[in-house]
């Protein structure tokens, strides 16, 4: 895909499937910013959730030198807070454009522990 908005990469499906090897080799963080209700109605294995209007609270628990790709139902929601975890000095922040509606991968109902 290779593209960018508002200076956010931007990766899709396929994409996301290959960060996910990183994901799990702790080498990104990847961050579900949906609702409870969405998230536990199927999301990727392993991503924790933390719904939008809890990343500013929780700014302060996120290192500003790791790498993030956020996740939602469609992409407008994590391109949101791509954009304002940018304004507030984390560098390596990715969209996943499309969100879980363009998700073919696993998913897993309910809440991770």
């Amino acid at each position: 895909m290779a593209k960018e908005i508002d200076g956010i990469r931007q990766v899709d499906a396929a994409e996301l499937q290959a960060l996910i090897a990183q994901f799990e080799a702790g080498k990104i963080k990847l961050i579900d910013v949906r609702e409870p209700h969405e998230y536990t109605a199927g999301h990727i294995p392993g991503v924790p959730l933390v719904p939008m209007n809890t990343i500013p609270s929780m700014l302060a628990e996120l290192g500003k030198e790791e790498s993030y790709v956020l996740v939602c139902r469609s992409g407008n929601r994590s391109q949101q807070v791509a954009r304002y975890m940018k304004m507030n000095g984390y560098e390596d922040v990715i969209n996943f454009y499309g969100g879980m509606l363009s998700w073919s991968g696993p998913t897993k109902q309910g809440m991770d522990q």
